[in-house]
């Protein structure tokens, strides 16, 4: 114990800036987690969490019994997978461009227009996005005067994957550079002397330097983006796509259920054990997939 406070008075000044944070973890990440109990619980305003009836797993039952929930859950799934993969892929591509343009002014103008994107609200993306793929939009004038059908974007679920993904590498891929150009950029630099001195060309110095170098790096971020594959992005989809229950069929996902079901029928207790089921199969999967990159390449293990 000695040790210990030895320790906290030497590294003072280090433990009290990481103090903020900790607090705000604790009040906002773990004292909310008593609402828990509502997915249990027949939840009442007026008897509050604690005096509210138990019911057990009824909650649950009524979230597996709901006819497209199967839909659903595939449709957050897949629409997460194809974001990761696309993002990832992208953001490793554009973080090797970035660090091969040696020009630091055009380097940051373009390193500065790629992130920008990120910081765009959804909202003002969806307004722009009517204005292209609307029944009046300029892409969709544009197909009609080259003789083509009306892809009616709004009617159609089956554009609305693609639609998705589009928008997320073009939101996403700037900003998921960042980490990617830090970790190149704190690569051994002697290692890619002794390459150009051997007669090594950047491409060769890319694909066989570089690139398994920020293996471990990409493995852990794909590794905590897999906790969150089962929660959709309320803020991107709903924004995009709102009540339009014609393009459900691709686009419904976890959250928005949650949410419609909160607001139409006023079910807090079912809303919370859908957001519990989300949570239990995240931590899930982030440890099987862990245990996985453990045996594979124990260096990309979280832990």
């Amino acid at each position: 114990m000695k040790e210990v406070f030895s320790e906290l008075w030497k590294n003072k000044k280090l433990y009290l800036m990481t103090l903020p944070p900790i607090i705000w973890i604790m009040v906002f990440c773990y004292y909310p987690m008593h609402g828990i109990l509502i997915a249990f619980k027949d939840f009442s305003y007026k008897e509050g969490i604690w005096k509210s009836p138990w019911v057990g797993l009824d909650n649950f039952k009524f979230l597996f019994n709901y006819n497209g929930i199967l839909r659903i859950f595939s449709n957050t799934i897949l629409l997460n997978v194809l974001f990761i993969a696309s993002t990832t892929f992208l953001s490793i591509v554009l973080a090797l461009v970035f660090t091969e343009i040696h020009n630091r002014i055009y380097n940051k103008v373009v390193q500065t227009i790629a992130i920008l994107p990120h910081f765009v609200s959804w909202t003002v993306v969806a307004m722009f996005l009517s204005g292209i793929i609307g029944s009046a939009g300029t892409l969709t004038n544009f197909i009609i005067q080259k003789g083509f059908d009306n892809p009616s974007f709004y009617t159609e679920a089956k554009w609305w994957p693609l639609i998705l993904v589009l928008l997320r590498i073009w939101q996403g891929t700037g900003y998921g550079t960042i980490v990617y150009i830090a970790a190149i950029k704190g690569f051994d630099q002697e290692m890619y002397e002794a390459a150009r001195v051997d007669g090594a060309t950047r491409w060769q110095m890319v694909t066989k330097l570089t690139l398994p170098l920020l293996k471990t790096t990409a493995i852990m971020l794909t590794l905590m983006s897999v906790g969150k594959i089962f929660n959709g992005d309320f803020g991107m989809i709903y924004a995009l796509v709102g009540d339009n229950s014609s393009i459900f069929e691709t686009t419904d996902v976890v959250d928005t259920f949650v949410y419609r079901a909160l607001r139409q029928l006023n079910n807090l207790g079912m809303s919370t054990a859908t957001s519990f089921f989300q949570s239990i199969v995240g931590l899930v999967l982030v440890y099987v997939t862990n245990a996985i990159t453990k045996k594979i390449e124990p260096d990309a293990a979280i832990f």
